[in-house]
Formats: C-alpha cells, structure tokens, sequence
C-alpha cells in the first residue's frame, strides 16, 4: 500500500538533515505522478515509494527526499564516529537498522550508493568491533593473571607454617588482598561467572584457613603467655623470700640459679614479661644492695689489715731474685707466719695481695724442684748408667764403621755414619746433663 502523509503541509521527520539533495538530482532516481504517487527509480526498475496528495509534483518529491536526506545524514555521523573508533557496541545496531530502511525504498535518492556506504561502514564497524575485542581480551587476560596472582598470593600466605608467621604483617597484607579483589570485581573487565566463581571460590578458602590458622595461633600464644606468666610468678616469689637473707654466699648461688631457671623459661607477651622481669630483678636488687653494703662495711673494717699486708708482701718480693735457697726459704716461712695474723683484707684486694704473693711462693718452689733434680742420687745413677751404656754403643758403632769402609760396602758405611752422629749427639746431651749434677 502506498504511503501517504497526514498533512499537505507536513513538517520536516527531524531537524533539518546535514545532508541535502536537490530536487533537481533527486529527479533523476524519481518519478512523480499528478496524484502525488512517487516512484523510486533503481538500475530501470521503479518501485513504489508513497503518495504525497494534495501537493505539486515537487512538494511531493520534496516530502520523500527529505527522508533519504535524513538516513544520509544518520550514516555521515556514523561515519564520522567510526572514523574517531568511537565504541562499536551500537553502532553497528544502527547501521543494520539504517540499512534497513534504505532496503525498504521508502524514500528518494541515490540509494544504491547510501547502500554502498552503509555496506561500507558495517565493515568498519566489524573491524572496530574485532579491536576491541582484541583489547578487551587482553584486558582480560590481564585481569585474569592479576586475580590470579591475588588468589595464589592469598594461598601462599594460608600455607605458611602458623609459628613462623609474622601475623602483623601478614594479616595487613591479606587484608590489601581483599580490597585489590574487590577494586578488581568493581572496576575491572568481567571475567565470565564461572571464572569468577572459581577465582573467588578459591580466595574465600585462603582467606578462611589463613583466619583460621591466626586464631589457633593467638589462641595457642595467649595460653603459653599464660603458662609462662605462672612459671615465673613461681621464680618471683622465690626470689622475693631470699631477698632478706644474709647468708651472703649461699644466697647468690640461689640467685644464679633462679636467673639460670629464668633465662631457660618461656616468655610471656612483651608487656607481661617486661613487667614480670622488673618485679625479678627489684628482689635481687634487694639482696644484692644489701650484701654490697655489709661488704662495704667489712671492707672498712679490714683496711687496716690490707696495710700490714701490703708491707708483708713487699718484704717477701724482696725474696727474689734467689740466690741462697736455704735463706729465702726461711725469710718466705717468716711471711708466711705473720701473714695469716695479718688477718683479712678488703675483698676488692684480696685477689691481688694473695697473688703477690704466690708469685714469690712459686718462685721458691721452682728453685726448690731444681735444685732436688740436680742433687737427687736416683738420677745421678741413672745418668751415669746411660753414659757408660751410650759410651759403649758407640765403641761398637765406630768398629762397625771401620770394618765397612775396609770392606768398601757404602750402604753399611753411610748407615753407621747416621746411627754413630745419633748416638754421639745424645752422648753429649747426656753429658751436659751430668755436670748439673757434680
């Protein structure tokens, strides 16, 4: 049925187009009749466009031409946006319905080349679309190695053993983990359900074992802090009874082994151990404040036994050097005996009067073990056995020196060279060590 307008004075289908074809050239793809009916003219085969009644011929060519005007003008903003690769993503809807309205020839104009342009721009939009296909997998390929990397992070921290485990860190990182997931779900290409549902599948139980493991981990912490807080309450209270006592000696000993006991305990939290520590040390702080004072005022009271000392030992250095055994084995025993009247000293100088003086004492002793060793009959005996018996061997050795070298034999002679040199070397070792003794 052919179409006809409302109105003689019909307005224009939309706002007047970009594109304007006269009449003059929309009459070549025309013919109007006097009732207004218009007649498209393709490649010699007419086809019924409309009537337009009540008007001129060219009122009513005008009317349809306006209409291929307005299509032209859809298809040169769409190729004005194909050629600034605007998104596909409607585009190509718009041009299949554009090419459909030109299909219908429902208008005037050179259709077959809008056809070409539409064909034309349909391509184009194809390859667009085929781009960004192209960069939208690649986004995606990123994407999907970016929550990968998320999930295998999350599976690698979940993993860990939970006593090696630096929580603080750890946990502040698995949270990060959780906001990257849901900046990614938020703002970054879709994956597909299944690969989501997968991806998240696997994050979820990451996230839930490495909860889990935290838990048992604190869980586990705070019942050894609290073992530990009992363990040493317990070296508290026993330090804190031996704080009063004066029994000096025994009592530090005590202390070494309550600090021993201490050392080998586990700890507690930071805060529990740093308090329970102080509370330690302020009761042997006690003991020992008390024995620094007691030995203070023994140290006074000894002062003046360190000064009789001290001329005691300069009376005994002047022992040495030895030159009489006998006479500075009397003057050291003469020492000796007013040495333990001299009583105690102050304990910060015990150690160096006592070594003082067993300087001087060892010094005696060694000239003492010589001089034994130089007079002692039993190794005087026994040196002069090995003489004669060494005098002897080498007698022997010499005869046997002789008879090789008359027998021309070198091997024999350089062997008894070597065993004659060895035993005339110990010969005079030996001799030497009996003129110690004459």
């Amino acid at each position: 049925m052919a179409q006809k307008p409302l109105k003689k004075a019909a307005q224009p289908l939309s706002s007047p187009p970009a594109h304007s074809t006269s009449l003059e050239d929309a009459a070549k793809f025309a013919r109007v009749e006097e009732d207004g009916h218009v007649f498209l003219l393709v490649d010699g085969t007419e086809h019924p466009v409309g009537q337009y009644p009540d008007a001129t011929r060219d009122e009513a060519l005008a009317y349809f031409v306006r209409k291929y005007d307005d299509v032209a003008s859809q298809v040169a903003l769409l190729e004005q946006r194909v050629q600034a690769k605007a998104p596909a993503s409607d585009m190509t809807k718009t041009a299949r319905h554009l090419r459909t309205q030109v299909g219908e020839r429902k208008m005037v104009g050179d259709v077959v080349a809008l056809e070409a342009r539409i064909d034309a721009l349909l391509e184009a939009i194809g390859g667009l679309e085929k781009a960004e296909r192209a960069v939208h997998d690649e986004l995606k390929a990123k994407e999907l190695a970016a929550r990968e990397a998320i999930v295998a992070e999350a599976e690698e921290l979940a993993g860990r053993d939970p006593s090696t485990v630096q929580w603080k860190a750890s946990s502040t990182r698995m949270n990060e983990l959780f906001e990257l997931w849901k900046a990614a779900q938020k703002n970054g290409p879709r994956l597909g359900r299944g690969t989501e549902d997968a991806l998240w599948k696997r994050f979820r139980s990451a996230r839930t074992v490495f909860d889990r493991h935290r838990r048992a981990y604190f869980s586990q912490l705070d019942s050894d802090n609290a073992e530990a807080k009992q363990a040493k309450e317990a070296l508290i209270k026993r330090a804190e009874q031996l704080s009063g006592s004066t029994d000096w000696g025994q009592t530090a000993a005590e202390y070494r082994r309550l600090m021993d006991e201490w050392k080998a305990s586990k700890r507690a939290s930071r805060k529990d151990d740093d308090a329970l520590w102080a509370r330690f040390r302020a009761a042997q702080d006690r003991f020992f404040e008390a024995r620094k004072a007691a030995n203070e005022a023994v140290d006074e009271e000894y002062a003046g036994n360190l000064v009789a000392k001290e001329a005691l030992l300069k009376e005994a250095q002047q022992i040495l050097p030895i030159r009489d055994l006998g006479a500075a084995k009397k003057a050291l025993q003469s020492v000796r005996d007013r040495w333990d009247e001299a009583g105690k000293v102050p304990r910060g100088d015990m150690g160096r009067i006592d070594a003082g003086l067993r300087q001087v004492e060892d010094a005696v002793r060694a000239a003492d073990d010589e001089h034994w060793t130089k007079t002692n009959p039993e190794t005087k005996a026994r040196t002069n056995s090995a003489l004669s018996q060494l005098e002897a061997t080498i007698a022997q050795l010499k005869e046997d020196l002789a008879d090789a070298e008359r027998a021309g034999n070198a091997k024999k002679i350089a062997t008894a060279r070597e065993a004659l040199a060895a035993r005339e070397q110990w010969l005079e070792m030996l001799q030497r060590s009996a003129q110690d003794f004459s």
